[in-house]
């Protein structure tokens, strides 16, 4: 039962948490009220596109843990998903546009990080990131785009 809970948590984490903090803004998401960058897709498309992200990023760490304890591929995991899921805070609850911009840089620094740790030793797990790294570069240029424009 044991081994059942532990793998259920790996694979549903990111999808369990991201679903709470979407709950937790989902009255304070201002997008379509905002200006935004070219290329900005309609708000109805971030639930889908996230759920899939934080689906396959638990089964790249399932798939992943399966094989390897290591460390400090665990801590930047966790810090990494730390910061996807505050980053949702500083800009929809808070509003803090410039700050987000630092936070989603941050992230795509661990995310790239992390990337690289499970390529030199799990390579499906890294590419089943990156999606998500190709979603969190495009998120990185609409925070910008969107605290020039407003």
């Amino acid at each position: 039962m044991k081994k059942w809970l532990t793998n259920f948590f790996y694979l549903f984490f990111p999808l369990i948490i991201g679903s709470f903090i979407g709950f937790l803004i989902k009255d304070q998401i201002d997008y379509t009220t905002l200006f935004l960058p070219p290329l900005a897709p309609p708000k109805i498309l971030f639930p889908i596109v996230w759920s899939v992200l934080y689906f396959l990023l638990g089964i790249s760490y399932f798939l992943y843990q399966k094989e390897y304890e290591d460390k400090k591929t665990k801590h930047i995991y966790y810090i990494q998903l730390f910061l996807n899921f505050i980053f949702s805070i500083f800009f929809f609850l808070f509003k803090w546009r410039l700050l987000s911009i630092i936070w989603i840089i941050l992230l795509d620094f661990f995310l790239l990080k992390l990337i690289n740790l499970f390529y030199n030793q799990k390579k499906i797990s890294a590419y089943l990131n990156i999606p998500y790294l190709i979603w969190c570069l495009f998120a990185t240029y609409l925070t910008i785009g969107i605290y020039f424009l407003n």
